[in-house]
């Protein structure tokens, strides 16, 4: 079976029917992979003027003439008319076919096959249509399986952008989702093969080439459903014959994939959030080392981010874990670029809903604005967050700056400074915390399945979660103010509304407790580590 949903002249040579009559190639061997539409047979001299192409033309040669000007130009009008093949059956018009019309053949490019054996001419038409038939079908059926596992996709929670990576496997190229006005929304890769091209670098190049010659370059399907009118377009499907050959299969299986999205994109906002996950992706992918330092400029002027000379801000707010991939990130994502628009600088915002963070590239002017914008940019995160109704959610979210540099910084900047964020869950709240300053409460993090550490914090502190546990004042919020001001008596008092007496008996009880001496540099050192730990810590 071809995959265009024909079958191949080398393939209706094998079937019963032509084999039977002793079939021999005697032009153009290599051109046997044609597609053969369907099958004709005739004895007219004008049967070109009757075929439309891509049929494979039986004749028993009565019409191919008797002078050698007429017999080139009967095969010479078959070629121009782009049938598949032609099969010549001997006989008593030819016992063998002249040389007049084999070299006419192969200037021409046309397959021409000679038959050795009287056929039935009409099973033979048969057997290459049921053929043909059941081609069709089984191009039906993988277009139908492609909309199966769509459908899959969508009822187990993968959104959109699962979808479209779907066809994208299926056909081996890039796809995008666009507006019905050209803007891209998600692009999504084949996630198979090291050599895949880049959809963000196939997006802007693309786009040039529809124009000059659409149909040799994509594939472009409407989702219906943006407007009130009948022949209203909410999107499009572009499938990208970049990395593979476009084949009607793959027309036929976007067109199931857009019945899909049509159903999926009734649904208020979707537009928003895709955009936001697509540039989720695309940051998450320059964090994870995907998007070199060299490609990432052009890739990011395609989401829009047209970022000044001076250094780019990595920023990654992490909400909680309550909120899930099930939360409602195409809200959170309009709120809170709504509340960015009034912060001054170009900023590249995304969502990634199975982590729960939202990803932040952010550009400055000099370095020196680093904590000014921040400021900005984690008031207008939080209160875009507020305005989704997601600040409900469970623990508020936290929002870590990294540092600013260049592209290539910026890769390992949103790296750690997701990381961290994960981290911060649990810290004392700030409106943000600073990357550089969290890394031991990052290497602890990371060390938090370790029976190790949870050992170490029942060593250090054990003592003082147990009596925490079972008497009054606790002592561990003591413990931590008085370290956090460096040991300073006169701040922790003030800051715990304590009398100075009251304090030194908490801290002498302390000292008893766990068997050390505050004033220790070590102690205090341990006793630090160990209150950082108890948030990160399983417990054994």
């Amino acid at each position: 079976m071809d995959n265009q949903g024909g079958i191949t002249v080398q393939r209706a040579l094998e079937l019963p029917g032509l084999r039977g009559g002793l079939p021999e190639v005697v032009a153009c061997a290599d051109r046997l992979g044609r597609t053969v539409r369907w099958v004709h047979a005739g004895e007219v001299p004008n049967i070109a003027s009757l075929l439309k192409g891509g049929e494979l033309l039986l004749t028993t040669g009565l019409g191919l003439g008797t002078r050698p000007a007429e017999q080139r130009a009967f095969v010479r009008r078959l070629a121009d008319r782009g049938i598949a093949a032609l099969v010549v059956e001997l006989g008593p018009r030819f016992t063998r076919l002249p040389a007049t019309i084999v070299e006419t053949a192969k200037a021409a490019g046309l397959p021409l096959v000679q038959l050795h054996r009287e056929v039935p001419f009409v099973a033979v038409t048969e057997e290459v249509h049921t053929e043909i038939v059941n081609g069709h079908y089984a191009l039906l059926q993988r277009a139908e399986e492609v909309h199966r596992r769509c459908t899959e996709a969508l009822l187990g929670g993968g959104g959109i952008p699962q979808v479209l990576r779907v066809l994208a496997d299926f056909t081996a190229n890039p796809v995008f989702l666009e507006t019905a006005d050209g803007q891209l929304l998600y692009a999504a890769g084949p996630g198979a093969g090291d050599a895949a091209a880049d959809p963000l670098q196939v997006w802007e190049g693309l786009r040039g080439q529809r124009a000059a010659e659409p149909s040799a370059t994509a594939v472009v399907v409407d989702v219906p459903g943006g407007g009130h009118g009948t022949g209203s377009v909410r999107a499009r499907v572009v499938l990208a014959g970049v990395s593979a050959p476009l084949l009607p299969v793959h027309r036929m299986a976007a067109e199931r994939t857009a019945g899909v999205l049509a159903v999926v994109l009734m649904q208020a906002r979707q537009e928003e959030e895709l955009a936001a996950r697509g540039r989720g992706d695309f940051l998450t992918d320059l964090a994870e080392g995907r998007i070199s330092a060299e490609d990432a400029p052009a890739q990011a002027r395609v989401l829009g981010f047209r970022p000044g000379t001076g250094p780019l801000l990595p920023i990654v707010m992490r909400l909680s874990s309550d909120l899930g991939a099930s939360g409602n990130w195409a809200v959170l994502a309009r709120a809170v670029l709504e509340e960015l628009s009034s912060v001054g600088v170009p900023v590249l915002l995304g969502v990634r809903p199975v982590e729960g963070r939202v990803p932040l590239l952010v550009s400055l002017r000099a370095e020196s604005e680093r904590a000014a914008v921040a400021d900005r940019v984690a008031a207008a995160l939080r209160a875009g967050v507020e305005r989704a109704g997601l600040d409900r959610a469970g623990a508020p979210p936290a929002v870590v700056v990294g540092v600013p540099g260049s592209w290539a910084a910026a890769s390992a900047g949103l790296r750690h400074a997701a990381e961290t964020a994960t981290a911060a869950h649990g810290l004392p709240a700030r409106p943000w915390y600073d990357a550089r300053r969290l890394d031991i409460d990052l290497l602890l993090w990371r060390l938090r399945e370790h029976p190790d550490l949870a050992a170490f914090v029942d060593r250090a502190i054990g003592a003082l979660r147990v009596h925490d546990a079972n008497s009054r004042p606790p002592l561990l919020p003591t413990l931590e103010t008085y370290l956090a001001h460096a040991g300073r008596k006169a701040e922790t008092a003030r800051e715990l509304h304590l009398n100075r007496q009251t304090l030194y008996n908490r801290l002498a009880r302390i000292s008893e407790l766990l068997g050390t001496d505050l004033d220790d540099p070590e102690t205090v050192l341990s006793l630090s580590l160990a209150l950082r730990a108890r948030r990160h810590a399983t417990p054994s």
